[in-house]
């Protein structure tokens, strides 16, 4: 592959295999480490001049470190500019700048207290359990396959989040559903027509931003232990979440609390099947547990990048860019990098340092619920090992077709 054969923004190029864009990748980072590219065709959305692919570990971690020169505001999601009010509404915190992303995340976090997270994460394995014990159902009423996506690692990130904001059990369907939508990156599979995509990407975010309004006026009145009660309920100096930021940021999480675990899991899953000696390794050596998991979380990358523009004229890595420039971070390639990762293209559970993107990079926007994310994780392998040690993947994974989700739709696996 040459390197002006390479498109990060041409949906074909994110039709190629894995291991195709592993080698795209490391072509940019060795010859072209901010290549730049024009913005991709949005229906109905007004193209900017282009974009930088920010694809080393350094460079990545230099952007990202400095909020004040480089900006989230003007949207962290998306590549083209979208109007201000859509972009803070589907992107919550992770699209704004300080003082108002600090308020909102001083906020979040006291309302996450110790305790309820601690409830939270005690409640996790007796989740999925339930969530195996269905599946082992499914295998056994037929001929003993399952697709690992839909019958184990979606339900677990989408029920505990569902639980956790005191959503109802019967509308759990509806928002992996519109999840899926606001996700698809226009897959065709969840949009046929990408001259809709804008309206039902709008339409799905509504959906969920009206159920979520509504648990917030019912919890203003009558409050529960629930996460709903607690944002609605807590103020820092004098200020609340409005019930439609409260919306935006369950939004926020159907997207980085759903989708990214859903994708660890599954993206997991798969390694272990493509390295079977790392699988015997740490099923075998439960010391491993949390070097396994940030592999997992490395190798998988389930957010592929996030946006970043500059607030003035700055050098980065002894390049100028000029006020205004669109950057692009894209961690799978940080992820990669051969000059932080010693043979990065292998699955290691050991892996020891391992410092991963997979969470973002340094700054005010690292994952705020990366320790959750951690724990359900550890706690899908330790017990998808227990309780089914014989799991094998008798297919190859249908993956998303997008550039920001490293998303897998279905994969095959058997019980014998």
């Amino acid at each position: 592959m040459n390197v002006d054969d390479i498109d990060l923004s041409a949906e074909e190029f994110w039709a190629l295999s894995q291991e195709q864009r592993d080698d795209a990748f490391a072509i940019l980072r060795r010859e072209r480490p901010f290549a730049f590219f024009a913005e991709p065709v949005v229906p109905f959305i007004e193209p900017g001049a282009g974009y930088y692919a920010v694809v080393r570990h350094a460079d990545v971690e230099a952007i990202s470190s400095q909020p004040k020169l480089f900006c989230s505001g003007q949207g962290a999601t998306s590549i083209p500019d979208m109007p201000p009010e859509l972009n803070e509404f589907y992107g919550s915190m992770i699209s704004m700048d300080d003082p108002r992303h600090a308020k909102i995340r001083r906020i979040v976090s006291k309302a996450f207290t110790p305790r309820m997270l601690g409830d939270l994460i005690d409640s996790i394995q007796s989740i999925f359990d339930g969530i195996l014990d269905d599946a082992t159902a499914v295998a056994e009423s037929g001929d003993g396959t399952l697709d690992l996506v839909r019958h184990i690692s979606a339900p677990l990130p989408l029920k505990v989040i569902c639980r956790m904001m005191g959503i109802a059990e019967a509308d759990d369907d509806l928002v992996l559903e519109q999840s899926n939508i606001i996700l698809s990156g226009g897959d065709p599979e969840f949009i046929p027509d990408e001259n809709e995509a804008l309206r039902l990407v709008l339409e799905a975010g509504q959906t969920l931003a009206t159920l979520m309004e509504k648990l917030a006026a019912k919890r203003l009145e009558t409050p529960t232990d629930d996460l709903t009660s607690a944002l609605v309920h807590t103020d820092v100096d004098g200020e609340k979440l409005s019930h439609q930021e409260i919306a935006s940021f369950f939004i926020l999480l159907c997207v980085a609390g759903n989708e990214t675990t859903r994708t660890a899991i599954s993206n997991g899953v798969w390694a272990l099947h493509q390295f079977p000696e790392q699988r015997k390794r740490w099923m075998t050596d439960r010391s491993l547990d949390k070097t396994a998991v940030e592999e997992i979380v490395r190798w998988a990358s389930p957010v592929i990048w996030m946006r970043r523009t500059a607030t003035q004229d700055v050098e980065v890595a002894g390049q100028q860019f000029n006020a205004g420039d669109k950057f692009l971070l894209f961690y799978n390639s940080a992820n990669r990098d051969e000059l932080v990762f010693d043979d990065p293209l292998t699955f290691d559970v050991g892996r020891e340092p391992n410092l991963h993107y997979g969470f973002g990079a340094p700054g005010p926007h690292f994952c705020l619920g990366a320790h959750l994310a951690r724990r359900e994780i550890d706690i899908a392998f330790r017990r998808m090992f227990e309780r089914m040690p014989d799991l094998e993947v008798v297919g190859e994974p249908a993956r998303l077709q997008s550039s920001f989700i490293n998303g897998i739709k279905r994969m095959p696996v058997r019980l014998s």
